[in-house]
């Protein structure tokens, strides 16, 4: 396979077995290079992660799930420093080319994962979603991705960043294998959904939409949404700032002592967003906790009513050639959005929508917690 995208780490080909049947038989798989995977070592975005890491003896539970339901693995791919941004701009082994719209950004952490889905060179992949990094990528690169319900797929052999937000998701071309892969990978839903054919809007979040992206995206709600609902409660810079102090807290917690040891060379929007962190206090993550709880219990209230339409983010992807603060300010104003589910713990599914000046820009539902694969069928028959 000849990689024109950048997606996937130049590792050695290492063989690594998967079921010779199985109902993901004919399927390839891409997966981001903060899991395990046997014979392979992890580099999480960082060369000096890469350089400490030993190969691999076994496979994260959640890629060995695919292998043994007959996915057949074809390399790691690309993510963020540490997986510790949305831009997909990983200054150390380069950035991966969005195939939908080559002069933007990928989006990231997940950012190979995305490309190499979007570009054909697998038909599904595993990425990470802490604060967007599945969802983000999904949309601006024109694919379907999933962030499931927290907690509902293992964890074990991957990266951790923020352990109380952090998922493993999926990428797909269409609804169809989507679904596919996410019920090998969750099993049967924890939970019903309702089978609503015209699902309620969140008018607030759509609200935060930029002008060119609310008319790129009105056709598409004027034919899949229903009675407009509100999610951002008690509002959108309360959620946004208890995702930002909590993530900052538990991202210094996972990996400051490690940067604070070995001193490693950060590109300017991780070492920017680390900088920050460090200064968060413990009685700033006590209230954020707290408020976190108080949201959690609004969006499950406004949730048991039946899945929610979304937007993804507030706009298309921006330019590679934007500079780094520019880029903060971007993930800033995303992150408002992505935030919801991340918060609440709940499952979001996004499928492609529009374009804004020919860049893709998704939508997306997001449902009750366990409801998993029930909401995936449910955009499936939407879009």
């Amino acid at each position: 396979m000849i990689d024109r995208l950048n997606a996937f780490m130049p590792y050695p080909p290492v063989a690594v077995a998967h079921a010779a049947a199985g109902p993901l038989s004919g399927l390839t798989l891409a997966v981001k290079d903060i899991f395990d995977i046997a014979g392979h070592r992890t580099g999480c975005g960082s060369p000096v992660r890469l350089a400490e890491s030993a190969v691999a003896a076994r496979s994260a539970p959640a890629a060995q799930a695919l292998l043994d339901a007959g996915a057949r693995f074809v390399g790691k791919t690309q993510t963020d420093e540490l997986a510790w941004s949305l831009t997909g701009l990983n200054p150390h082994f380069g950035a991966p080319v969005n195939p939908a719209a080559p002069d933007r950004i990928t989006g990231g952490s997940s950012s190979g994962s995305a490309a190499a889905v979007a570009g054909g060179l697998c038909d599904i992949a595993l990425g990470t979603d802490t604060g967007g990094s599945v969802r983000a990528p999904a949309s601006f690169c024109g694919i379907w991705g999933f962030r499931p319900t927290w907690g509902r797929v293992s964890l074990e052999g991957v990266m951790p960043l923020v352990p109380s937000f952090d998922t493993a998701g999926l990428f797909a071309r269409d609804g169809a294998t989507l679904l596919r892969a996410a019920r090998l990978l969750l099993g049967e839903d924890a939970a019903p959904l309702r089978r609503d054919e015209t699902p309620r809007v969140a008018a607030d979040m759509l609200a935060r939409l930029g002008p060119q992206a609310r008319a790129a995206l009105a056709p598409a709600l004027a034919r899949l949404g229903g009675a407009p609902v509100d999610l951002l409660a008690p509002d959108a810079e309360t959620l946004h700032d208890c995702f930002d102090v909590l993530q900052a807290r538990e991202a210094v917690a996972t990996h400051g002592d490690w940067i604070e040891a070995r001193k490693p060379p950060l590109s300017p929007l991780v070492r920017m967003r680390y900088d920050l962190a460090t200064r968060v206090t413990a009685a700033a993550e006590a209230q954020a906790r707290a408020a976190r709880v108080a949201a959690t219990l609004a969006l499950d209230a406004v949730l048991a009513g039946g899945a929610v339409l979304a937007p993804v983010v507030h706009d298309a992807a921006f330019r590679r050639d934007a500079d780094a603060d520019a880029a903060f300010a971007f993930s800033a104003a995303a992150r408002r959005l992505l935030c919801v589910a991340g918060i609440a713990g709940l499952p979001q599914v996004v499928f492609p929508a529009a374009t804004v000046d020919g860049a893709p820009i998704g939508l997306s539902l997001i449902g009750p917690r366990g409801t998993d694969c029930a909401l995936i069928a449910m955009a499936a028959r939407l879009a």
